[in-house]
């Protein structure tokens, strides 16, 4: 990597020492070494290398964007996919907002969004704009929740508008027209005390599979060869945008907001004939799903007395109407049968949060309290096509219901360094929730649930860290669970279920980076969790099946990070970026009481790409490749097991600067991945009677994009 580093106009290093001084949301050892660090006296940037970690600091790493020329990357993501051992967790799956979930700052603030997450945020700032990238100690930061390696982007406050676009383009083989509109288009501006971006996006997601199943019955005998052929198409439109203003005081307001759609349409046609070749019935699947979505928000922080007082709010809200129809036309010419299940869902989420960080016994202490009011009402109908073409509804007991939830929590959180290369971060807090359905089956209940964790950053080494977190967490409920439901393509219900209570986890977590040196990098993350009250598909007190929780389950696995680097041992320009994961899990079945996996949970999962950049020119290769081993999904009465295969590999071909563009092109799928799915159906799987297997093999051949980027 290069070690030679050019100066920063004296403008942006002085904001950069002014926007430090200010910031209280770091320990005091990591601001001090920032100063030093970013703005020396004569206000040229500090070298630094991507290996070693200075000495008696939380900062482990400190990357420069000459480091990633050779990757020309527009945008602040284009710079962080190519960090040598480090991952961009997404996060918005907590409860609430509550701790920081993702391992994303910029310029030391968290991202308030949920929606809204880092990859959006990233994607929207300028890689013109990025002064440096640092990874630091999650624990030694008063943003409680954060633990392990964390990236801090630093952007410059350049009095300037600029964008990036990307426009992707692409054609399948099979089942899909070209997609003409996925685009993206940024915006962002700054001023010495201000930032705003904007954004606006269209995804398209074309898909289609064709192939054979087969059908057997409880001997395993062939009763029925079917032909199918699946259409889907999903159009995915958003604008979204932030705003940030630094008032001379140092008071910091942050605004965020994304509209957005998804319109999916999606038909699936399957010929269906007996086992000597007669044709019996056409079965067509249409699935029809609107979304409309959006989600607004802020924080505003500011000195108070000893300390530093932040308030974040945030609401979304989504609209969700759907509708199923499967339908069998009869070759023998008898009355066509269809059934059609509509629900219209209305979701709304309102989360105000304040948080007080003050200095307390040599570190960082924070006060938190958050209330969270969720809202989910759901209209649902089924229905059968009669004879004169009219919709008759079927009773379908429980299929409509509004969940209520009102949470309160309060945190206590704590962080110091031990010692320079020993950062503690803990916290220790409770909530309290009511849950109320409102319906023809109403329950009220309330819940009373501790909740905190405990995080050790040692920097064992200059080139290894090690991080271990144990941490009692509070799951969130999908509360569409509650309420009865029918999917059409599997012919499965659910029955409706009110006794639904949030799982509970204990999770122990350790984190282990090996720097090496000018080969790489390396992260190795073990994990272990203990859940209570998990939710899987029980058995339901007068008849049929649901969502509903089981006692307790295991689960534990590994994820390997693998950077390797070729220049310093074999030739220029090679990269090779390996993610690799394997999850095991327990759960006894509620059926037979003996255990078996967490039903759908992915067992191994490999993503790899293999990179050469050829040096003096504007050419780069590569190849990229994805496997996974789906688990098995677990009902009552049924068993599927999906396993597509062999891995998904694309190739693709760069050109860095084509009058000033980025255009990749790739060719997707060159292994020819199928889907193949096998579902086994029981009379009585208590007994162990089958009523019959599917086995399904559908092809979707290759599917070629070009990907062109620029900047203005």
């Amino acid at each position: 990597m290069p070690a030679d580093t050019p100066p920063l106009p004296s403008l942006a290093c002085r904001s950069l020492r002014l926007t430090w001084a200010r910031r209280r949301n770091f320990s005091v050892g990591l601001a001090t070494a920032l100063a030093l660090t970013l703005c020396p006296a004569n206000g040229v940037l500090a070298q630094s290398t991507a290996t070693a970690a200075p000495e008696d600091t939380a900062t482990r790493r400190v990357l420069k964007p000459e480091e990633f020329a050779r990757f020309v990357p527009r945008t602040a993501l284009d710079m962080v996919e190519q960090i040598p051992g480090f991952s961009v967790r997404e996060g918005g799956g907590e409860r609430g907002l509550g701790q920081v979930d993702t391992n994303v700052l910029i310029n030391g603030r968290r991202i308030s969004g949920k929606s809204n997450g880092p990859i959006e945020a990233l994607r929207r700032i300028p890689a013109g704009d990025v002064v440096q990238l640092e990874i630091v100690d999650g624990a030694s930061l008063d943003l409680a929740g954060l633990s392990g390696q964390v990236l801090n982007v630093i952007t410059s406050t350049d009095r300037r508008v600029s964008g990036q676009f990307n426009w992707q383009p692409r054609v399948r083989d099979f089942g899909a027209p070209v997609s003409w509109a996925e685009f993206e288009v940024s915006l962002s501006g700054s001023s010495e005390r201000g930032e705003w971006t904007l954004g606006i996006a269209n995804e398209q997601e074309y898909r289609g599979d064709r192939g054979f199943e087969s059908v057997f019955d409880g001997n395993e005998e062939l009763t029925e060869a079917r032909f199918e052929r699946r259409f889907e198409r999903a159009y995915i439109p958003k604008i979204s945008g932030s705003f940030t203003r630094e008032s001379e005081r140092g008071n910091v307001l942050n605004l965020i907001g994304e509209v957005g759609a998804r319109l999916s349409r999606e038909r699936e046609f399957s010929d269906q004939s007996s086992v000597d070749g007669t044709f019996l019935r056409t079965r067509t699947l249409r699935e029809t799903d609107d979304e409309i979505n959006f989600e607004i928000g802020f924080d505003y922080e500011f000195d108070l007395g000893p300390g530093r007082w932040k308030w974040i709010g945030l609401h979304r809200n989504e609209h969700s109407p759907t509708e199923d129809s499967v339908r069998f036309d009869f070759a023998d010419g008898s009355t066509p049968f269809e059934r059609v299940f509509e629900r219209e869902a209305d979701e709304l989420e309102t989360i105000l949060r304040s948080e007080y960080t003050f200095g307390l016994w040599g570190g960082d202490a924070q006060l938190s309290v958050e209330g969270v009011r969720n809202v989910v009402d759901l209209e649902s109908q089924l229905a059968e096509r009669s004879a004169d073409g009219s919709l008759v509804p079927v009773p379908f007991r429980g299929s409509s219901s509004r969940v209520e939830e009102d949470r309160e929590e309060v945190t206590l959180s704590f962080s110091r360094a031990l010692s320079p290369r020993l950062q503690l971060q803990a916290s220790f807090g409770a909530e309290y929730s009511k849950l109320e359905q409102i319906g023809e089956l109403g329950l009220t209940r309330d819940f009373v649930r501790p909740k905190g964790f405990l995080t050790l950053d040692w920097g064992a080494t200059e080139n290894l860290d090690i991080s271990t977190k144990l941490e009692r967490q509070v799951g969130q409920l999908d509360f569409s669970d509650f309420a009865a439901s029918v999917n059409l393509n599997q012919e499965q219900v659910n029955v409706s279920n009110v006794n639904l209570v949030p799982p509970q986890t204990w999770l122990l977590e350790t984190e282990l980076n090996q720097s090496l040196g000018e080969v790489g990098s390396a992260t190795l993350r073990l994990s272990y969790e203990e859940i209570d009250d998990i939710v899987d598909q029980i058995p339901i007190e007068g008849g049929g099946e649901a969502p509903g929780n089981i006692d307790s389950a295991e689960r534990y696995g590994a994820t390997l990070d693998l950077t390797l680097l070729s220049d310093s041992f074999a030739w220029r320009g090679g990269r090779l970026d390996l993610n690799l994961s394997f999850v095991e899990s327990e759960v006894l079945d509620p059926l037979f009481g003996t255990p078996r996996r967490i039903s759908g949970t992915d067992n191994v999962e490999l993503r790899s790409e293999l990179r050469q950049d050829f040096f003096g020119t504007d050419w780069a290769t590569g190849l990229d490749l994805f496997y996974d081993e789906e688990g098995r999904d677990f009902r009552l009465d049924q068993i599927t097991f999906q396993r597509d295969k062999p891995p998904f590999t694309s190739i693709y071909l760069e050109h860095k600067d084509i009058r000033g563009l980025t255009i990749r092109g790739t060719i997707s799928n060159i292994l020819d991945r199928n889907n193949n799915l096998s579902r086994t159906i029981f009379e009585d799987r208590a007994a162990g009677l089958v009523e019959l297997i599917e086995t399904r093999r559908r092809e979707f051949g290759p599917i070629y994009s070009i990907t062109i980027q620029g900047s203005f």
